[in-house]
């Protein structure tokens, strides 16, 4: 089991067509199969921003999935970068920024 003194962090903003296509919701179940913790949420730019935490090599593989997403969703862009990771257990859906 991770424990958060042995978790990366990675905040990622995807862009394209990835609102109103199922994409937080899909986003959180593979966050969730990927054993990460952290959130997602639309942003009022039309982007996708996720914070997740865990392992590097789930991390990786979340970044993947991001690029493609669920089968309606269009993802032109997905840009990340390293934070720290959150304290909190679990991932979740926030509200639009």
């Amino acid at each position: 089991m991770t424990t958060i003194s042995d978790a990366s962090a990675r905040l990622l903003r995807i862009r394209g067509l990835v609102q109103g296509v199922g994409y937080r919701n899909a986003l959180q179940a593979e966050a969730t199969r990927l054993g990460l913790a952290g959130w997602v949420r639309n942003r009022s730019d039309g982007s996708v921003e996720a914070l997740a935490a865990g392992p590097a090599p789930a991390l990786d593989q979340l970044v993947a999935w991001a690029r493609r997403g669920p089968p309606a969703a269009r993802v032109a862009e997905v840009s990340w970068e390293a934070v720290e990771p959150p304290t909190d257990t679990g991932f979740r859906r926030e509200a639009t920024l």
